[in-house]
């Protein structure tokens, strides 16, 4: 297989014609049902229109993206067999296979691509990564060229995963709303695998595609992805061999006891791509949080360490900034603001805020995001007797469920809040969304709810965007990173702790960047 560095993929993506060699994945034995087991209930099956885990999954084995990545960030040719990149990196033209079929036994053409991107751009919920495209042109039914306003570097992650399921147009471009179009739970797709059956809330059953355009795969006979009701329960279910893979597990708890069952693999591998980052958001606007040494001074106020080594059982690591470790684009030389209470108080006597009778300053509310104990409401109910150590009194302000917490902090009505984000394998995608001034949207959670503003940073991040050469992109975003961190609109935490356990009998199991957001169709059972 070729291989290539993270820092040479812009000489191997970015100029010239590219094919890479397929995926040399250990040759496995046909048969058998793989059970997956998952807490996260899929609304419908298309990815085209709705991100988050839970339709990624089985998403992901329904339809096929042009291009797939494996383990060492190195793309892969997927439904386009090979590409080329002009050279003032304006286009990317995808050559695609000749004996790709939808499910329905129609041909994939350039048309469905050109459709597909176009579906992406108005529906998903990720507006930046097809955003610089500007057409898509289809010279022929195998060649789809699609077209920038600005160089994109970041639409090669874009075209694989989740991110850009290729959806037929003879079926989903009939004129209903593509957000709300029956098809999305009864969806036609090209991936390794079928739906046979989708009960909301319980299971979904696919089978294996036969007419795949990857000759003798997929080696499964079919895939079940099993709902529970919480991880407790399926953790059980996992330590009695009844699911055989569980991923995004993160109960640290759970880590711990099913890396003691001998017949299973318990890894943090796969989750690369996903950069799962738990931190302490800031509302800038707010009279006390506007001061950037209040904000350093709240992120030397507590320990990382005991978060993560006492709550965490160890099993989460620390996180210094907006790009998880682990990605090409993370920044190792940052402030990492280690636990230092003098250096805290300092900084609030600095900024002008003393200590009354009672010995605190101020005081702020703290939200959280209901459901996820461990990495949400623990953490806060320990920030608050920690900050009170540095005068500052926290007041938890619990939400009865998901969508209150969204209205609260999306509405910018808080002061503080926990929360977790992920950066979706590209600045681009997952990153730019939290900084932007552009991005300051009231309503919409997981933009830039901090209103945090810096017309530095959205200037490296723009012209990091449109970079072509990858040495010179990562060192853009890692001075962005560094002005981020020193400003602090959030005080980085963890990394959640994802881990896949699954049977010592699955072979080539899902460990790529994207993990089980990827097709499996590599997946067997020795």
């Amino acid at each position: 297989m070729r291989k290539f560095g993270v820092l040479a993929l812009s000489a191997a993506l970015l100029a010239g014609t590219f094919a890479a060699a397929p995926l040399q994945a250990e040759e496995g034995k046909p048969g058998g049902t793989l059970v997956i087991g998952s807490t996260q209930k899929a609304r419908h099956l298309n990815p085209a229109v709705q991100s988050g885990i839970a339709t990624a999954v089985p998403g992901t084995q329904i339809f096929a993206t042009p291009l797939r990545y494996d383990a060492d960030w190195n793309p892969q040719p997927y439904l386009a067999e090979s590409w080329s990149t002009s050279q003032d990196g304006m286009s990317i033209t995808l050559n695609l296979r000749k004996n790709a079929r939808f499910h329905d036994g129609k041909p994939i053409t350039s048309e469905d691509v050109a459709f597909s991107v176009e579906t992406v751009k108005a529906n998903h919920p990720f507006k930046t990564m097809f955003q610089p495209v500007s057409s898509v042109e289809t010279p022929d039914p195998h060649t789809a060229i699609l077209k920038f306003s600005k160089s994109h570097p970041a639409a090669f992650l874009a075209m694989s995963g989740a991110l850009l399921p290729i959806i037929p147009k003879h079926v989903y471009g009939d004129g209903q709303d593509q957000k709300s179009h029956p098809a999305n739970s009864a969806p036609v797709g090209s991936g390794p695998f079928k739906l046979k059956e989708f009960k909301p809330g319980q299971y979904i059953i696919l089978e294996k595609n036969t007419d795949y355009f990857i000759e003798g795969r997929p080696y499964l006979d079919k895939v079940i992805i099993k709902n529970y009701k919480d991880p407790t329960s399926l953790a059980l279910a996992t330590d009695k061999g009844e699911v055989t893979l569980y991923p995004f597990l993160a109960p640290t708890k759970d880590i711990a006891r099913l890396k003691k069952n001998k017949d299973l693999v318990v890894t943090s591998n796969g989750y690369a791509a996903v950069g799962p980052l738990n931190w302490l958001a800031f509302n800038t606007q707010n009279k006390y949080l506007k001061d950037k040494r209040v904000r350093r001074a709240i992120a030397f106020g507590f320990d990382r360490n005991f978060i993560i080594n006492a709550l965490h059982g160890g099993q989460s690591k620390p996180a210094t900034g907006p790009v998880a470790p682990g990605s090409p684009f993370y920044a190792p030389d940052v402030e990492k603001y280690d636990l230092d209470l003098d250096k805290a108080n300092a900084l609030l006597d600095e900024a002008g805020f003393k200590r009354g009778p009672d010995d605190m300053r101020f005081a702020l509310s703290l939200d959280y995001i209901p459901g996820s104990a461990e990495q949400q409401k623990g953490i806060a109910e320990y920030l608050k007797p920690q900050l009170k150590k540095i005068g500052i009194k926290v007041e938890l302000r619990a939400s009865p469920d998901f969508p209150t917490w969204a209205k609260r902090v999306g509405g910018h009505d808080f002061d503080m809040s926990m929360d977790i984000v992920f950066n979706w394998a590209d600045p681009v995608i997952g990153v730019h969304r939290t900084y932007l001034c552009n991005n300051i949207r009231k309503g919409v959670i997981w933009s830039n709810t901090q209103s945090y503003c810096n017309g530095s940073v959205d200037a490296l991040l723009e012209k990091a965007s449109a970079e072509q050469d990858q040495a010179k992109r990562v060192k853009l975003y890692q001075e962005a990173q560094k002005i981020i961190v020193d400003e602090a609109p959030q005080a980085f935490i963890n990394v959640l702790p994802y881990h896949s356990a699954y049977s010592k009998k699955l072979g080539n199991p899902p460990l790529s960047i994207w993990g089980t957001m990827a097709p499996l169709d590599e997946v067997y059972f020795k």
